[in-house]
């Protein structure tokens, strides 16, 4: 599933540093830094837009950077995006709104359009296709530790495979189409990273993931977990930011530092 926010953005200005890897054709960012990690890893799940837009790789390359390990971004739209770049709208602040004509120009010129790309690519045919990435990728690596960072299609995607044991933890940026059965099996730490207004991880939704994971304490179901809220951001600030409007741009960086200390506490310490 996709929503009207999900076709929203920009692009980040940064040259990416990593390559194209010959595990399945992923983008890959080298662990960086004066004593890079050779065990831990971190895999970065894009948006609907996938490796169309440098975006996720400019972020894959700050990971790598800052975390000093290395960082995997898997091709898991393999037939191509289900929608193009060029259909990308500038974000708006949370609290503006969108006259009758926007809505009927992003359903008639994105939405309709796109739905048979948004069948091909379903989430079903996404989650094989990053399975199959990952039994690649031990295959070729073998890191004792593997976190993973998904933003909105691949939030969805992280909530799923958090009910697996794939990854040791999760960082999940307002995801797209989820709900209360998928929290309830969800099994690893996981930190959320949530915009003010969000039609699609709604506040309503928010309570109630919250509330699930609150309710494990002392249990042996329990695992660790955080959610923070940017005020003035809307659905895609964590992953297409336009960093002209001050509070986008201190979200942002916000959700930048809390990936890295997730990953920090969760996986490295």
């Amino acid at each position: 599933m996709s929503c009207p926010d999900c076709y929203r953005g920009a692009l980040l200005t940064e040259q990416p540093k990593g390559v194209t890897s010959d595990v399945a054709g992923a983008y890959f960012a080298a662990a960086a830094g004066q004593n890079p990690s050779t065990t831990t890893a971190i895999v970065l799940l894009t948006d609907i837009f996938g490796l169309a837009i440098p975006n996720p790789k400019v972020l894959a390359d700050f990971f790598a950077e800052n975390l000093g390990c290395d960082v995997w971004v898997p091709n898991i739209f393999v037939g191509g995006p289900p929608v193009s770049p060029d259909f990308m709208l500038m974000p708006e602040r949370a609290g503006e709104t969108r006259s009758i004509w926007t809505w009927i120009k992003i359903i008639v010129t994105q939405m309709i359009p796109a739905i048979p790309a948004l069948i091909r690519e379903r989430p079903s045919v996404a989650d094989a296709r990053i399975t199959d990435f990952m039994a690649k990728l031990k295959a070729h690596k073998s890191y004792e530790k593997i976190g993973a960072v998904g933003y909105c299609f691949g939030g969805a995607a992280a909530i799923r495979f958090a009910a697996t044991t794939t990854f040791n933890s999760v960082v999940i940026a307002h995801p797209g189409a989820t709900n209360v059965a998928q929290f309830k099996a969800m099994k690893v730490p996981c930190s959320w990273v949530c915009a003010e207004e969000d039609m699609i991880f709604t506040k309503a939704l928010r309570l109630q993931a919250e509330a699930e994971f609150s309710g494990r304490t002392g249990k042996d179901s329990f695992v660790d977990y955080e959610f923070k809220e940017y005020k003035g951001t809307v659905h895609g600030f964590a992953a297409r930011p336009n960093l002209d409007y001050p509070e986008v741009k201190e979200g942002f960086e916000g959700a930048l530092r809390q990936t890295v200390e997730w990953f920090r506490k969760t996986l490295f310490a």
